[in-house]
């Protein structure tokens, strides 16, 4: 710490920086996951993809240090964070309009573990968020890894302006009461929840056309009615979403019509166009007359009561 009041410190003059970035980003979105494996890379990048082709400009900040997948479902596992002055860093672009941030691209061996004490990726989450140059942005999405921990918890303190959090689960019990830390968290560090997500919530038989409910259908939307936050929706299982990831395609891009890709693109029109309410009110009163604008302080929504 600096002996003169007057001069601030190091950590002081990065998180002014790290405001400045974030000042020309309109939608700052941590997204969570209580437990690992219930898709929440997936769903980041998906959501991602869709937000770009509703013509929206779109980073995405992989804050999961130790297991960065983001590069990889993306397709631009090769790329490198461009540093023209050694300080700035300038994100890998795999598309038109679409910005990416990964520790995987500073890792030549894939098979090398990253092995690191919460203090290390503490300070690595604030240099991405204050050395960046992200430039404007519509939305920043935040890949987290599991749980409510240092990644998590860098990230809420770090970010003055979060907009809020997105969380998912599997409709599975043990995923659903990690879940609902997700949602204690969230509400302890006043971080407005934006909607939980339902993923692998059930897989349609490509043979006969019958839904099998291999983790269970309905417990994260229970969970939200039980907790008051709004639900976005439910992505059932398909084995093309996960060949997609798993090669780095563009799944959104797809012409074929998936159950999981208009589940996706139903959610993602709920988050871009303001009709999930982070309040968890009734949401078919959103604009009426019979929606109390009292309610809105907290909302993220964009709907017309919360303009006014």
């Amino acid at each position: 710490m600096a002996q003169d009041g007057n001069v601030k410190d190091e950590y002081d003059l990065q998180t002014e920086k790290i405001q400045e970035r974030m000042d020309r980003i309109s939608r700052k979105i941590l997204i969570m996951s209580g437990k690992g494996g219930v898709g929440k890379t997936t769903i980041t990048v998906n959501l991602a993809n869709a937000l770009v082709d509703m013509g929206c400009t779109v980073g995405i900040l992989d804050t999961d240090i130790t297991g960065p997948n983001v590069a990889k479902m993306l397709g631009c596992e090769d790329g490198v964070l461009g540093s023209p002055d050694g300080t700035t860093l300038y994100p890998v672009e795999p598309r038109k309009n679409l910005k990416v941030v990964s520790l995987a691209f500073a890792i030549q061996d894939p098979d090398a573990p990253i092995i690191w004490r919460g203090s290390l990726k503490n300070t690595a989450i604030r240099q991405f968020l204050a050395d960046v140059e992200w430039g404007e942005l519509d939305y920043l999405l935040i890949d987290s890894p599991p749980g409510t921990g240092d990644e998590q918890l860098t990230v809420c303190q770090s970010i003055h302006s979060l907009t809020g959090t997105i969380i998912v689960t599997t409709p599975q019990p043990v995923a659903v009461l990690d879940a609902r830390r997700s949602v204690g968290f969230s509400r302890k560090l006043g971080c407005a929840i934006i909607g939980v997500i339902e993923n692998m919530s059930g897989l349609v038989c490509p043979d006969c056309g019958k839904e099998i409910p291999v983790f269970g259908i309905g417990g994260g939307q229970k969970m939200c009615q039980d907790m008051h936050v709004p639900f976005l929706g439910r992505v059932p299982m398909e084995i093309d979403l996960r060949e997609a990831e798993d090669s780095g395609v563009d799944f959104m891009a797809s012409g074929a019509s998936h159950p999981s890709r208009e589940a996706l693109m139903e959610i993602c029109r709920k988050i871009n166009f303001g009709t999930a309410c982070s309040t968890g009110r009734d949401t078919s009163f959103l604009g009426t007359p019979q929606c109390s604008p009292s309610a809105c302080a907290s909302c993220t929504s964009n709907c017309p009561s919360r303009r006014k």
